[in-house]
C-alpha cells in the first residue's frame, strides 16, 4: 500500500500541476475544450489523492506497522473506531487528509458550476488547484505518510515489523475527536473556494454581483463547519483535559477562531455590497484575510512554533508554509491593487443611523477581535525573535480585550437588523426599540437584586435579553403581518415567512444561537472548585454539593491500566447517585490521562476529576468544579449550526429572483461563451 499511496501522490501532483496551467491558458485564450480538461484534471487531482487516502488508512486498518506512519500513531488494541482517527493524528496523514478535503471542495465546485460561471470557472480551477499542489508537494516531499522503517544490518537496510505501534495519543481518545478535526479542517479548507471565486472575478474584472452571491453561499459552509469544529474542541477540553473549562485562549484554538471571525465580518458586509453596491474593496479584502488566517492557522498547528496541547511537534515544515503565504499575500495584494478602478462604490453612506452603518460598525468590531486574538497570538513568537525571550500572553490579556469586543458585537447583533436601509427615523427607533430595552432594564434590576455583581456576566445577560427581545420582536411582527394580509395562522404565517425569506430569518436564529452562547459565557463568573485528598468515608463539600467517597479501585483494559474513584453525590439533601472519575495510563505510549466525570444540566454542571494520587497522604486527589450554565455553550452553538443551515436553502424570493435573472445571466454567458 506504501507503493500505492506515494505513486497517487506523485500523479495528483501532475493533475494539479497541468490544471493549473491549462486553467490559465484556457482562461485568456477563452477556450471551452482547455478549460473542460483543466476541470478533469481537477477530478482526476481528486481521484488520486483518494487512491492515497485510501491506501494509508488500510495500512493503518490492517496493522501495518512496517509504515512508519501507523507505526508511530496507533497500535493493536486501538479500537477500531479510533483507528479511523489515527489518520489526521500525526502531521504527515493530517496534511494528506488536508489535500484530500481540498480536492473534494474542487471536485465540487466542478460539477457544481458545470453550466455556470463559465468565465470564472478556469481561474477557479487555477486557484483551487494551484493550493491543492502547494498541499501535495508539501505532503510528498516534506511529511510523506508512506515510508517505511527499516533496520541496518550487515547487509545493508532491512524491514522493520515493529510487534505493535506507539498507540494513538491519550488526548486524542474521545468521541468527539473523530469528528472534531474532520469538521474543523472542512471549515479551514472550504475557504479556498470563496477566495478562488474572488480570485477569478478579479482576474476576468467581472465583479458585479454574481460572483458576491456565488462567494456568499461557498462561505456560508465552511464558516459553519468552522464553527461547529471549534465548539467540538472545546467540548473535546472540557470532558478530556480535566482542568474544568471549554476554552483557555490557546494558540491553536485561537488560529480557528480567527478565520472564522475574519468570515463572519464577511457574511455581514456582502449585505451592504449586494443591497446598495457599497464596499466592494472592502469585501475582497475580508475574503483575502479569510483565506490567508486559515492557511496562517495550519501554519501555527503544524511548525511547531507555539506550544500547545493541539500543536503538532516541532518540524521543518513552517518555512514551507511561510513561503506559501508570502505568495498568496503578493499575488492577491497585487491583484486588487491592479483592479481597484473596478471596484468603485455605487452609493455613498447616507446616515449614521442605518443598517449600513450597523453593519459596517459590526465589521470593524470583528476586525478589531481578529486583531487582537491575532496580536496575542503571534507576541511570543515576536518575543522571541526581538528578545530572544518567549514571552507568553495569557487568559488575562484575551478577557481584557475580548470581553468588551465581544459585548460590542452581542449588543450590535440585536440593534443591527432593527435599523433600516439608508436612514433610520426616530419613530422607527422608538418603536422597534421600546420593548428590547424596557425588557432588558428588568432583566439588569432583577438580576442586581437577585445579587448578580460581576459586570461582564451582569452585562452579557443584559444584552442577551435585549438581543433575543429584538430577535423575536421581528419574527412576531413579521408574521402577525402575514396573519393580516394572508388570513394565516400563528404557526403557518410564522413557517411562510421564515421560508420566504431563509436567508434574514436564518440569521435571526444563528443570532439567537449566539444569545445563548453568551448565556453560557456568563456562568463563568459564577464557578465553584475545591480539592481534597480522599479515601473510603472521606466528604468533600462543594457549594450545596456533598461528595462521599465510596471506595477506589483500579483494573485494565487490552489498551489502557485504570484508577477509578466511586463518589455518591447529595444536594441539598437529596440522593444524586454517584460519578466514577478515572485516571487512566495507556499501555503504548505510557502517558496518563484524566477521564472526567460529569452530571451536566442547564443550570449548572457537576464536573468531577480525578487529579491523582496526593504525595504526602497517598489518596486519591479529588477535584471538584461547579460549572453554572455550561450547558447554554452547547445548546447555542446547536441552534447557530441549524440557523445556519436554514440560511443556506434558497429562499421563496431568492427563486423567484433567480427565474427574473437566468435569462438575463445565460444571454452574458452565451455573449461572453469560452
Amino acid at each position: 500500500m506504501n507503493q500505492v499511496g506515494s505513486v497517487s501522490l506523485v500523479a495528483a501532483l501532475a493533475f494539479g500541476i497541468y490544471g493549473v496551467v491549462a486553467g490559465v491558458i484556457g482562461g485568456r485564450l477563452r477556450s471551452l475544450r482547455v478549460t473542460r480538461s483543466a476541470e478533469r484534471a481537477t477530478l482526476a487531482f481528486f481521484l488520486m489523492i483518494t487512491v492515497a487516502v485510501v491506501a494509508l488508512e488500510t495500512a493503518i486498518l490492517t496493522d501495518d506497522f512496517h509504515t512508519a506512519y501507523v507505526a508511530a500513531h496507533s497500535n493493536k488494541d486501538l479500537p477500531v473506531y479510533y483507528k479511523i482517527a489515527v489518520l489526521w493524528a500525526g502531521q504527515e496523514g493530517s496534511l494528506l487528509f488536508w489535500t484530500w478535503l481540498l480536492s473534494i471542495y474542487g471536485g465540487l465546485a466542478v460539477l457544481i458550476n458545470h453550466r455556470k460561471n463559465r468565465q470564472l470557472m478556469p481561474y477557479v480551477v487555477a486557484v483551487v488547484l494551484g493550493t491543492g499542489v502547494f498541499f501535495t508537494s508539501v505532503t510528498f516531499f516534506v511529511a510523506n505518510p508512506f515510508p517505511v522503517l527499516n533496520l541496518q544490518t550487515a547487509a545493508g537496510l532491512a524491514p522493520l515489523h515493529p510487534p505493535e505501534g506507539n498507540g494513538l495519543n491519550p488526548s486524542l481518545q474521545y468521541h468527539s475527536m473523530v469528528i472534531h478535526p474532520p469538521v474543523l479542517y472542512l471549515g479551514y479548507v472550504g475557504f479556498v473556494v470563496p477566495y478562488a471565486f474572488a480570485m477569478a472575478a478579479l482576474i476576468t474584472k467581472q465583479l458585479g454581483d454574481n460572483w458576491i452571491r456565488v462567494t456568499r453561499r461557498w462561505a456560508m459552509v465552511p464558516w459553519m463547519f468552522l464553527g461547529v469544529g471549534i465548539l467540538l474542541g472545546a467540548n473535546w477540553a472540557y470532558y478530556v483535559l480535566g482542568w474544568g473549562g471549554y476554552w483557555g485562549w490557546d494558540p491553536v484554538e485561537n488560529a480557528a477562531l480567527l478565520p472564522w471571525l475574519a468570515g463572519t465580518a464577511f457574511l455581514h458586509s456582502v449585505m451592504i455590497q449586494e443591497k446598495r453596491g457599497m464596499l466592494k474593496v472592502w469585501n475582497i479584502v475580508l475574503v483575502m484575510v479569510t483565506f490567508f488566517l486559515s492557511i496562517f492557522g495550519t501554519f501555527l498547528t503544524r511548525s511547531g512554533i507555539v506550544s500547545s496541547v493541539h500543536a503538532f511537534a516541532q518540524s521543518n515544515i513552517g518555512i514551507f508554509f511561510a513561503v506559501f503565504l508570502g505568495i498568496v499575500v503578493f499575488f492577491s495584494l497585487t491583484l486588487l491593487f491592479l483592479r481597484l478602478d473596478f471596484l468603485k462604490s455605487e452609493n455613498k453612506l447616507d446616515s449614521v443611523v442605518s443598517r449600513e452603518s450597523g453593519f459596517l460598525f459590526n465589521n470593524w468590531i470583528l476586525l478589531a477581535a481578529v486583531f487582537a486574538v491575532l496580536w496575542g497570538t503571534i507576541f511570543p513568537i515576536i518575543s522571541k525573535a526581538v528578545e530572544d525571550k518567549t514571552v507568553t500572553v495569557g487568559p488575562p490579556y484575551y478577557n481584557k480585550t475580548a470581553l468588551p469586543i465581544g459585548l460590542l458585537l452581542l449588543f450590535l447583533t440585536g440593534a443591527g437588523p432593527l435599523l433600516a436601509w439608508r436612514k433610520t427615523s426616530f419613530q422607527s427607533l422608538r418603536r422597534n426599540f421600546t420593548l428590547p430595552v424596557a425588557l432588558a432594564v428588568a432583566a439588569g434590576a432583577a438580576l442586581f437584586f437577585a445579587g448578580v455583581r460581576d459586570l461582564f456576566a451582569w452585562m452579557s445577560l443584559v444584552l442577551a435579553t435585549f438581543v433575543a427581545a429584538c430577535v423575536l420582536q421581528e419574527f412576531y411582527k413579521g408574521a402577525r403581518t402575514r396573519q393580516v394580509i394572508a388570513g394565516e395562522n400563528f404557526p403557518q404565517a410564522l413557517y411562510n415567512l421564515t421560508m420566504r425569506n431563509t436567508r434574514r430569518y436564518g440569521g435571526y436564529i444563528i443570532h439567537l444561537g449566539i444569545v445563548l452562547l453568551f448565556v453560557g459565557f456568563a456562568g463563568l463568573a459564577f464557578k465553584t472548585e475545591a480539592k481534597a485528598p480522599m479515601q473510603r468515608g472521606d466528604l468533600l463539600r462543594v457549594k450545596d454539593y456533598v461528595l462521599r467517597c465510596e471506595g477506589i479501585t483500579k483494573g485494565e483494559t487490552p489498551n489502557y491500566l485504570y484508577e477509578r474513584a466511586e463518589l455518591s453525590v447529595v444536594k441539598d439533601g437529596k440522593a444524586l447517585g454517584t460519578v466514577k472519575p478515572e485516571k487512566r495510563l495507556f499501555k503504548a505510549s505510557q502517558e496518563s490521562i484524566s477521564h472526567v466525570a460529569l452530571r451536566p444540566s442547564l443550570a449548572q454542571d457537576l464536573y468531577v476529576v480525578l487529579a491523582g494520587d496526593d504525595e504526602d497522604t497517598g489518596k486519591a486527589l479529588i477535584q471538584v468544579f461547579i460549572n453554572p450554565l455550561v450547558g447554554w455553550v452547547w445548546v447555542g452553538g446547536f441552534v447557530v449550526f441549524l440557523g445556519t443551515l436554514l440560511a443556506m436553502v434558497t429562499s421563496r424570493i431568492e427563486r423567484e429572483m433567480a427565474g427574473i435573472r437566468r435569462p438575463v445571466e445565460e444571454a452574458i454567458e452565451e455573449k461572453h461563451a469560452l
